[in-house]
């Protein structure tokens, strides 16, 4: 059952949401070749700590730590190691925090050093995909309408829209109802209504959609070894329109970069 959010839980899942986009763009200014997962996960939960938050993902389901970290064919749920990271990696870094009793839960797809055109144009059809789902997510859409939007986008690019993995609804719970495809059928599936919390990730990989679970348990590969991408924001369902509640401008001012591809979907702050 979807669990419909006051704007008093929508405040308090953005403070969680906040505390991700805070830790991601800590960890921009350290993901850089030579550097290890494990280096990383340690600084994400001192920093979420430092919040006065909670690593979400620490012990859910009996994940091992605080991040997922999945490194160029790893899509999803990759486990921190001592492996350096290379020149030419790709590191997709989801994170999640608990505050309140609300959880927060985004991600990022970072590059390391210089990589190859062809990454990064999936980098960037991938994150833009992102921003065509959350403009779907708004009244009268279905959750049908925000995965065929997603996946028509990634699909023309010829790039593989997995299905096994999908977004879901946050509060909380880290994942809650209902379950966000990346792919879909328009007008089929819930409606969305006011209230509505819920985490949008698409994970685009370059060749087939098709993927490969590993022995550990929880990292999940793409099925011909080439990389994956995966970007993901919160966003609420307010007066009939979405709106982020997490956002990565921390990462990108760690990265000099400059850009509006949030504005249309940002909170109004009336001026006084």
């Amino acid at each position: 059952m979807v669990k419909i959010k006051s704007l008093e839980e929508i405040e308090l899942t953005r403070e969680s949401a906040l505390i991700v986009s805070k830790t991601l763009g800590m960890l921009t200014r350290e993901i850089k070749p030579g550097v290890t997962t494990l280096y990383l996960d340690k600084l994400a939960d001192s920093f979420i700590r430092d919040h006065q938050a909670e690593p979400g993902f620490l012990g859910l389901y009996d994940f091992p730590n605080t991040l997922c970290v999945s490194p160029n064919e790893q899509v999803v749920h990759g486990i921190p190691n001592n492996k350096p990271l290379e020149e030419g990696d790709v590191l997709s870094v989801d994170c999640g925090a608990l505050k309140n009793g609300f959880y927060g839960d985004h991600a990022f797809t970072f590059e390391v050093g210089e990589v190859a055109e062809a990454t990064k144009r999936l980098l960037e059809v991938t994150k833009k995909s992102l921003y065509i789902g959350i403009e779907a997510f708004c009244h009268g859409n279905r959750v049908g309408d925000l995965g065929h939007a997603i996946q028509t986008y990634t699909e023309s690019f010829g790039y593989g829209v997995v299905r096994e993995l999908v977004g879901h609804g946050l509060g909380k719970e880290m994942h809650e109802s209902p379950e966000i495809p990346n792919y879909g059928k328009k007008g089929r599936g819930k409606k969305f209504i006011n209230g509505m919390v819920i985490a949008i990730e698409p994970m685009i990989n370059q060749g087939t959609k098709n993927i490969r679970h590993s022995n550990d348990g929880w990292t999940i590969k793409t099925a011909d070894n080439l990389p994956s991408a995966h970007f993901e924001h919160n966003v609420a369902l307010i007066e009939g329109k979405p709106q982020l509640l997490s956002t990565f401008d921390y990462i990108y001012e760690a990265l000099g970069i400059q850009t509006d591809e949030e504005i249309p979907f940002k909170k109004v702050t009336s001026e006084v």
